[in-house]
């Protein structure tokens, strides 16, 4: 493996794959401020239901809990659950020298589980079929783990 540098094709898929889960889990912020402001609700501290200009009619009612901005919410905890030990495993497994291939097809695979996983939760899709799409993403997280700590005892 070559120095770690966007030139050497391992880590640059690595960088890529990272990237896109950073830019995922950051965006979820985002996207639950958005839902707030569309539903004017789902807020959860006293002070959001004081009169601002983003809150003109502020009512109490705000302060309950709101199924769009919820699910949001729900969908960032599951992100901020996985997504950092893909991004210390992916690092560390990259480490190991693996060939482009099997890297490639670990990364990017993590990354479109995460995607679809996020589709299917966004759309309220039922658990069994969340898990479908997050099991492959957690093997892919325990191999590349594995990998690693076969390589790093002089077992690989």
């Amino acid at each position: 493996m070559n120095a770690l540098t966007l030139d050497d094709p391992l880590f640059a898929t690595y960088a890529v794959a990272a990237t896109i889960m950073i830019l995922k889990v950051a965006s979820m912020s985002w996207l639950t401020v958005v839902r707030m402001m569309e539903v004017k609700g789902g807020y959860r501290s006293p002070e959001d239901i004081k009169q601002t200009a983003l809150n003109p009619v502020p009512s109490p009612q705000q302060l309950e809990p709101n199924e769009r901005v919820e699910r949001i919410r729900r969908i960032h905890m599951n992100d901020l659950e996985n997504i950092p030990f893909f991004l210390v495993a992916g690092f560390l497994f990259i480490l190991t020298a693996p060939s482009l291939t099997l890297a490639r097809l670990l990364l990017y695979g993590y990354v479109a589980t995460r995607l679809l996983h996020f589709a299917a939760y966004f759309t309220g899709r039922t658990h069994d079929t969340r898990a479908m799409l997050w099991t492959p993403g957690s093997l892919i997280i325990l191999f590349m783990a594995g990998r690693t700590l076969f390589a790093a005892l002089g077992l690989a």
